[in-house]
């Protein structure tokens, strides 16, 4: 079904032009979706291509099962603030309804393909955060009334305005600063073009084998018989299940296949191309889309790390930095009272799932007293042991201040030579000899 065919199905349901339920801002989305494939993409279609949502799915869930913790400084050590409604909020649910992660996610996956993520922020009478409620982006428009920002929400035919204090607003990449872009908008072409590839593929295996063909007959057919013949080979020949069957021909007719075979048209290869080309567009390792052709164990622990840093490091500032802008008050995150209070992502959860290099991290602090037994137990959801909370520190190293001070304390004194070993004789002179010298002295 084409735009257009949409539109007018639409304005079937008996909705006035002047009506605000007609004119909804999906709509324009929709309209504005045709590529030059010919796939009507935008945010919620882009999600049918595999690409696409592994793309999205990876990455708000990888933000999302990450532990988020609220910090606090005190003194010249950081401790989790766990007694705060916000924390609580943030770590364990948003709402009765929705647990931190799948809010956190949804968020996400909001900023991923809308470009900006929102979400409704409910106060009690203290000013306190008690809820969170995401928003679907395409409702929300921020504008600027008497130099305030303010959040016009689109309900039905009713227009709702929320202050700035009542909504976190998460934004992607922007021109501005306050909107984001849309990454699925101006990744369209290339999503489309995937997606086309899919529609071919899907059609050319349910036409059969014998897509595009040709049926000459010697002599002159009349409307009925060209009819009957074609309805004929159609229902005969056509569709999956009549793949391979045999094809027979009378009266010295000829078959002619003009359709371009998948093999020439670099069909699996471009397929592949697609998927590079959208983990370019989300700034992803090849491999994290599933697409190994190139992929080798050398590389892919590199590859991961790439992940971490490049994909999902940048997005952790970006969240964090909003997360202490507008949940957090003035006076949290300034240096009053107990001390400053911010949030930040625990990346040592993308690392439970590799036990070696979990295990190698927890021996290298260890051995630099960064960490104590305790406090590693801790991270493994342990008890802790008696005296595991001592930090141990290697013997053999010293500043280097203290060595250049005192180098007798670390060059040791040379050793006395003693008498080669030999017979029992020897031994007696020795001692002997020895004796004689204490003597002399």
């Amino acid at each position: 079904m084409g735009v257009f065919a949409k539109i007018k199905g639409l304005f079937a349901r008996d909705l006035p032009l002047t009506s605000d339920k007609a004119w909804y801002p999906w709509m324009w989305t929709m309209v504005g979706a045709q590529t030059q494939s010919g796939e009507n993409i935008n945010e919620m279609t882009a999600l049918t291509y595999s690409a696409v949502w592994n793309a999205v799915t990876l990455i708000a869930g990888t933000i999302g099962a990450l532990p988020l913790h609220l910090m606090q400084e005190r003194g010249r050590g950081k401790e989790i603030s766990d007694d705060r409604r916000v924390y609580r909020i943030m770590h364990d649910a948003w709402n009765p309804y929705m647990t931190a992660m799948a809010g956190r996610e949804t968020l996400m996956s909001h900023v991923l393909t809308w470009g900006n993520g929102y979400a409704e922020i409910m106060r009690n009478a203290y000013g306190e955060i008690t809820e969170l409620w995401p928003i679907t982006p395409n409702r929300v428009t921020p504008e600027m009334k008497d130099n305030r920002l303010l959040y016009r929400l689109r309900l039905d035919s009713k227009d709702v305005y929320l202050p700035r204090e009542k909504v976190l607003h998460v934004p992607g990449l922007s021109y501005d600063g306050m909107v984001g872009y849309s990454v699925i908008a101006y990744a369209r072409n290339a999503i489309g073009l995937g997606k086309a590839m899919e529609t071919f593929g899907s059609r050319y295996f349910g036409a059969g084998t014998h897509p595009g063909l040709v049926v000459s007959h010697p002599a002159k057919l009349s409307q009925t018989a060209s009819q009957n013949l074609q309805s004929t080979m159609s229902e005969a020949y056509s569709g999956l299940g009549n793949t391979h069957r045999l094809l027979l021909l009378e009266e010295g007719m000829k078959v002619e296949k003009i359709g371009i075979p998948p093999d020439d048209s670099q069909f699996l290869e471009s397929r592949q191309f697609q998927i590079t080309d959208i983990a370019r567009w989300f700034n992803l390792p090849v491999h994290k889309l599933k697409e190994m052709t190139k992929s080798s164990f050398n590389n892919i622990q590199e590859e991961q790390q790439s992940f971490v840093t490049d994909a999902i490091l940048p997005w952790l500032v970006r969240l964090e930095q909003n997360y202490n802008m507008q949940l957090l008050t003035r006076g949290d995150r300034m240096e009053y009272g107990a001390g400053k209070l911010y949030f930040k992502h625990n990346v040592e959860g993308l690392l439970r799932g590799d036990e070696k290099s979990r295990g190698e991290f927890y021996t290298k602090m260890f051995s630099i007293g960064a960490m104590s037994i305790n406090e590693i137990r801790a991270l493994e959801d342990l008890d802790p042991i008696d005296g595991g909370d001592i930090h141990m520190v290697p013997m053999n190293m010293i500043p280097l201040e203290q060595m250049v001070a005192q180098p007798t304390l670390v060059l040791p004194a040379k050793p006395k030579e003693l008498p080669a070993k030999g017979n029992g004789q020897d031994v007696e002179e020795t001692e002997e000899e020895e004796a004689e010298s204490v003597g002399a002295e």
